[in-house]
Parts: structure tokens; sequence; C-alpha cells
């Protein structure tokens, strides 16, 4: 109930806000604007076309996906020839990204929150190349793992590349953001990092759309050698970032994200964070009796912050996901000073913020109401009826866990993950994308015999491919099983990189083409799946097995 209101909240938020700004807009410029109604997702896209980009680079990933979605559903986009094509992975997104920038054009790479982790290699050092075309990165993060492995909060990856942070507290923010930071990235040729937070990402609120800007002319960097990261260039490049955090901070100080509102009551000061700054105020319809500082860009305006240190007892930060603030509060404040917030307690340490929790915290009523009745029972995800991948879980269970016991299959991250669960109970492991085989690997080195990875087509052809090289290398005794269901189905059935690739990637790869094994996953199959294993499981070398079945869901989508 508290997540439907602060939805609810947002859009109320919002629409105050454009009132306001209509109200002061002349009307030429009324006559201009065009209101839609956005997910936060949708608002960055169309916020980066409007802003000029002329690409979207992203790998499928909740709460991320619908940036590229949109863009790929856009008719603006394909009139003006914006590319917007998945990526193999979160690495080759933003590295493609990082040429299309050196190009001189507007660009941005999104995923979420795990897929930086991915891609941190390019990201990392994206902080000392720089940038020529607007670039921004978009992490989307996950708080309370709804779709995740982990909590994770992507500003980190901010502070430690010395980039600047956007974090938006609304659709519009998300929106407006685009334009700005575009032109930020250009104005210090530094790339940008946008965070933004399950509940942002998947919310709608209205919208205003600004007048669309033409996208660059290629334009190559002025430093020839900007992008040649060899250590005597990239250690004066380094000493140009470090330079540039000043102005970052100056930036931020006078930022139109970044605001400071007084309060009459200085027992508590709060410092809110992107759409923590809505938790907070969803509280405060008629305003907030504290002061205020909301947070929307990175690094943190140290004035404000010193300036309601000085005037306030103490400080409650308002932070989605991890306390990056809050730590770093107690980096930089000169007095002693009472700091609140997740480390302390006062805030539930993980899982997602709402109003009821900042409620609580400010010591107001506990709004959260009746419990769910008894008769409303919670129902684990299964996998869909007609999933290709329940016929293969049969076989294997009959071909190995029946006679080997359990403990010999590794999954990886996709909707065959639910083979974790009964009836199936057939998987071990799931770690990251990819970590199926070299799991499997590691295992079979170790000793353990069978040891089989199961991984999806489209996270093998993400992340799996290096590691069935070190099994070829070693002629590892280890049998690997890639679902191909023909589609990314976990995040909603977007095009595969592995689609009628699979057998020539693994016998370019090494394996031996006689023990890469095609069978349809039916029924009427069984005996013959469970056959191809257990002759694949004898083989002391390695093994692939490609189960090829389409997605049940994909085919209803197209009927």
């Amino acid at each position: 109930m508290s997540h439907f209101l602060t939805t609810i909240g947002m859009c109320r938020f919002i629409h105050q806000q454009t009132k306001a700004e209509k109200a002061n807009q002349p009307r030429e410029a009324k006559l201009e604007k065009q209101k839609v109604l956005l997910l936060g997702d949708e608002a960055i896209a169309q916020g980066a076309i409007d802003a000029g980009v002329s690409g979207f680079y992203a790998y499928p990933g909740t709460p991320s996906t619908e940036i590229m979605e949109y863009a790929q559903r856009s008719r603006e986009a394909d009139e003006l020839g914006i590319h917007r094509q998945w990526s193999a992975n979160e690495k080759t997104a933003v590295e493609a990204a990082l040429g299309m920038s050196y190009a001189g054009k507007r660009v941005i790479a999104c995923m979420k929150h795990v897929g930086l982790n991915v891609a941190a290699d390019a990201f990392v050092n994206s902080g000392i190349t720089g940038a020529n075309g607007g670039l921004i990165v978009v992490s989307a993060d996950d708080p309370s793992m709804h779709s995740s492995q982990n909590e994770q909060d992507s500003r980190f990856f901010g502070n430690f590349s010395l980039i600047p942070v956007l974090e938006p507290s609304s659709q519009q923010e998300a929106y407006d953001m685009m334009a700005y930071g575009m032109d930020y990235s250009e104005k210090y040729r530094i790339p940008l990092l946008m965070r933004i937070t399950t509940r942002l990402a998947h919310s709608r609120s209205g919208v205003v759309k600004n007048k669309r800007r033409d996208q660059n002319e290629v334009h190559m960097p002025e430093d020839g050698r900007q992008f040649v990261l060899l250590p005597s260039i990239s250690r004066k490049r380094y000493k140009v970032l470090l330079e540039t955090q000043n102005s970052f901070l100056d930036e931020s100080e006078n930022s139109p994200f970044n605001s400071y509102t007084d309060g009459a009551d200085k027992s508590i000061g709060i410092i809110a964070c992107g759409i923590g700054y809505n938790y907070y105020m969803e509280n405060y319809p008629q305003g907030s009796p504290h002061p205020v500082i909301k947070i929307g860009q990175y690094p943190l305006p140290e004035k404000m912050i010193k300036k309601m240190a000085a005037e306030c007892d103490s400080i409650l930060v308002v932070e989605e996901g991890m306390p990056v603030v809050e730590e770093k509060l107690r980096g930089f404040m000169d007095a002693p000073l009472k700091i609140k917030g997740r480390l302390d307690g006062t805030l539930p340490r993980d899982g997602e913020l709402n109003p009821n929790i900042l409620r609580i915290a400010m010591g107001m009523d506990d709004l959260t109401g009746e419990k769910t009745p008894e008769i409303v029972k919670p129902r684990p995800p299964v996998l869909c009826p007609g999933c290709p991948h329940i016929d293969t879980y049969k076989a294997l269970g009959e071909a190995v866990k029946d006679v080997y016991g359990d403990g010999h299959v590794f999954s990886d991250i996709g909707c065959y993950t639910l083979g974790a669960y009964p009836p199936y109970e057939i998987i071990n492991s799931c770690v990251d994308m990819g970590a199926s085989v070299t799991m499997a690997k590691g295992a079979a080195d170790a000793g353990i015999f069978p040891s089989i990875a199961v991984i999806g087509d489209s996270t093998f052809t993400h992340s799996g491919m290096t590691g069935l090289l070190d099994a070829v290398i070693e002629n590892t005794n280890m049998v690997l099983i890639i679902l191909d269901n023909s589609t990314t189905a976990m995040t909603g059935g977007q095009k595969s990189h592995a689609y009628g690739r699979l057998h020539n990637i693994c016998t370019g790869l090494g394996v031996a083409p006689e023990h890469v094994r095609e069978v349809i996953p039916l029924p009427k199959n069984h005996n013959e799946l469970v056959k191809i294993i257990k002759e694949e499981v004898e083989y002391p070398g390695v093994s692939v097995i490609i189960p090829t079945r389409e997605c049940i869901q994909t085919i209803g989508k197209k009927k």
C-alpha cells in the first residue's frame, strides 16, 4: 500500500511542480510544451532522444530494460537513425558507447546494477579517458532484490571512478537530466553516471517534454591521444581528473537538482537523495517543518551540508540503497554532530524505503495498516506451463540426480534458475552471469563427477563463452547444457545474440563436433534426451548439449 501511495504522491508532486513552472512560462513556450505519461525508464529514453543522442547501447536487466525497449519502439528514434540495438553484455555496451563518444556523438549505455560490475573495467577507465561527445551511463539499482542476486549501490562506482553522478527524484528530473547531463559531459569532457532505483524506473508520472536538439556532427577528439591509456598518458590524464574535482563540486553547489529548503524546526535536518526525497515529502504535503537538502547530483554540495550542520542539532540521511552519503558525511564534518540513517538503525539497513518507514523514523504514526489475510498465500515463481526447460530438467533428474545424487548441477542467471524449486530441485548454484560454466569447471578440477553446467543461450553469449574456452583448453571432464529458448526470456523476450549460432560458436571454441549435441526438449523426446545426457556424462572431456525449443511466452506474443 505504501508503495502505491508513493507512486500517487510522486504524480501529485510532479503535477504541482509543472503547474508552478507553467505559471512562469511565456505563452509561446506553453504552446510548444507537450506532456506525456512515462515510466522513469521511458522518461530517460525520451530525454536522451530529445537531448540529441545518436546511440543507445544496453544489455537487458530489470529494472533498466524498458529504456532500450522504449527507444526501439520509438518512431521518432527510427526516423532520426538513432542506433538502438542490444549489446552482447554490459561491458561491450559501455565500450561501444565510448567509441560513439570518441566520434563526437551523444550516447547512453544502460544496465542494471550488477551489469555495472561487468562493465566496470571500461567504466572506471572512462573517467581517465574522458569523453568527447556527451556520454551518460545509466545504472538501475534494485533495493529489496526484486529480481537480483544482491543489493548494491551504483553511487560507489561514481565515487570510485571520480565521475559525477546524477540521481533523479522523479520522472521529470530523469527526463531533464539527460539534456543537462549531456551538456555537462561535453563541458568537462567527462562521462556521467545516472543512478536510478526500481521504484522510479517502474512508476509513471507526467513528463513535460522540451524541444528536441539536433544530433552532433562527427568530430574527433582534439587530443589525438586522449583515449590511449598508456601509463605515461594515463598519469597525466589522471592528474587532470583530480584537478577537475573542484569544478564538479562547484557544479553540484549550483545544480538545479540540489536545493536547500529552510524549516522552522532545527532539531533535525533532512538530507534526502533521489527518490528518498519523495518518500520523505509524502508525509509533509504542506511542506517540511525541518530544513531539507534535496540531493540529485554528486559530488555532495558541501557548503549546503555544512550550513545545515551549523544550524541543526542532528541530521537524518534518507537514501535508497546503501549508506553512501551517511558515511561520506562523517568524513568532512568539522564539528561532532548526530548523524542518523541506515548505519545507526534509524532506517532499515536493507531493502527499499517507503513513506511509512520515514514516518516511523520521524516519530509519526505507523500507517502500515492491516496484515495480509492468512487465506492469501504467497506464490513462489514457477516455470511457465509448456516451458522447454521443464523437459530438460526432467531428463537431467533421471540421468544425473537419480543416478549420482544431488550436488552436480551448476546453474546461471535466468528463468531456468527456478529449477532450484520443487518439483525439480536439480540445480546447486546461481552466482552471477556465466558462473555456471566456470564453477562446473572448478568443481570438475576438484574431482566432482559428473560436473554439469546449465546456462541460457543469451547468458552464454553474455559471459559463458570464455569459461567454455578455459574448459576446452584443459579438456575438462564436464558437460555444458545450453538451454536455447531463442530469446532473453527472463527480461521479457529480447533478441538473443546466440540465435542460430550456438553450434558454430561451440565448435569454433574447440569442442569436438561429435560432442555438440542438439535435441528438441519435448515429452516425446524424453528418452532420447536422457540417453544423450548419459552418453556425454561418460565422455571424458568437454561436451555440450543444446536443448532447443522456443520460449512459450515469445510464441504467445507472436500469435
